[in-house]
């Protein structure tokens, strides 16, 4: 006589939290190959490092802050929108606003903010959700000061390293391609790479950390954080160190050569700036842009070196860094909207978002830009052997390319 099979009730809400964390770590994974120009541009576009290699060495260190950094920007990425208004959809919407905007971007070659990304798709899908009462207000506010605060931190750190590198040259004679230069960039880049994983790992934590809270999963401690088991960071650095290693040659273009000449001391310069703020910004738990960091940096080392700044290639940056909170606030708002449809229609309206998004990704990652196509723009040495200025200026029109 056989026994009657017991069923076990399907747990929709623990399927639906899995599924939003994949997502989630999908966003982690393009925010590693979105990125990778803030460290791999520099030693790239100066022969530091060959090419190939580059993205394996910034993703090394993304991956090593693993061990050493704490969750401070996670909790604060996670009460952007407040605990009692974070649910599975808020945080599904906000990903596809992010994802969206990070492939766009990367797809025309601009580098902008995977971190105001996130935060703008939480914002809108927290307000579509909730209403303004929904958001915390103060940590958006913290967020909005950050985009202009980091680069100007970042632009002024570089522009006075670079002249204090030229006062250096001139003194002791030394050239611009010197290997201490090469040397001490990548020293640099590892530092940028570090940061890159310290601060930008950790937002993805704080979304996993509080789509698990929604789903009761894990608890807040006293002090008003989320606790956030060793798996969360484990699979968030993994996946940015992913990204990484996949590169985002697009970008690594533009940052690397449209923006400026750079040079190893030029290159070392613009390190300098992205570490100052970068590691400044995750010392006080705040989620800034590494890539507004690294791309200020480029930019300040290029005026401060001498070599001039393409005027049309940086008004473009500034155009992305200041629409990208509000078109990820849309997008954010819309998709929660489409999941809110009634019945079936949620899941057809949300599912043929889906199809073309991710159609359209899949046939645009089959066109990107390779390693072998950005070393070939790379200028040569006898290119560039003529004598570095130091005093500063700006141009209209950057390098040829």
């Amino acid at each position: 006589m056989s026994m009657p099979t017991r069923r076990v009730p399907v747990d929709w809400m623990l399927l639906a939290i899995v599924a939003v964390i994949a997502l989630a770590l999908l966003f982690d994974f393009t925010n590693g190959f979105h990125d990778a120009a803030n460290s791999v541009a520099t030693v790239v576009a100066t022969r530091a490092m060959p090419a190939r290699w580059a993205p394996w060495f910034s993703a090394f260190f993304n991956f090593v802050a693993f061990f050493v950094v704490g969750t401070a920007v996670a909790n604060t990425v996670a009460k952007v929108v407040k605990h009692d208004a974070e649910g599975v959809a808020v945080v599904f919407a906000a990903l596809i606003a992010a994802i969206t905007w990070n492939y766009v971007t990367w797809f025309v070659g601009m580098p902008s903010s995977s971190s105001h990304a996130i935060i703008g798709g939480l914002v809108g899908a927290g307000l579509a959700a909730g209403g303004l009462a929904a958001i915390n207000w103060g940590v958006v506010r913290t967020a909005v000061i950050a985009i202009v605060a980091s680069p100007g931190v970042a632009f002024a750190v570089a522009f006075l390293a670079m002249l204090l590198i030229g006062r250096i040259q001139r003194r002791w004679g030394v050239h611009s391609d010197a290997k201490a230069f090469k040397g001490l960039q990548l020293v640099s880049a590892a530092a940028v790479s570090f940061g890159h994983g310290a601060n930008d790992a950790q937002k993805t934590m704080g979304i996993m950390a509080a789509l698990l809270y929604a789903g009761g999963y894990i608890a807040l401690r006293p002090d008003g954080n989320l606790e956030i088991d060793w798996w969360i960071p484990l699979l968030a650095y993994s996946a940015i160190a992913a990204g990484t290693i996949w590169g985002g040659w697009k970008i690594i273009e533009t940052m690397g050569l449209r923006i400026t000449t750079l040079r190893p001391s030029s290159g070392l310069a613009a390190n300098m700036g992205a570490v100052a703020a970068i590691f400044g910004a995750t010392g006080l738990g705040i989620p800034i842009s590494t890539t507004h960091a690294a791309a200020s940096s480029v930019t300040g080392s290029g005026v401060a070196s001498g070599q001039g700044v393409n005027l049309k290639v940086v008004a473009e940056m500034v155009v992305a860094w200041t629409v990208t909170i509000p078109s990820t606030v849309v997008i954010g708002w819309l998709m929660f909207q489409l999941t809110a449809l009634p019945g079936a229609a949620a899941f057809v309206a949300v599912g043929a978002v889906l199809f073309v998004l991710f159609g359209w990704v899949a046939w645009a990652m089959s066109k990107a830009l390779r390693a072998d196509d950005v070393a070939a723009e790379i200028p040569s040495d006898e290119e560039l052997r003529e004598p570095v200025a130091v005093v500063p200026r700006i141009e209209g029109r950057g390098p040829a390319m």
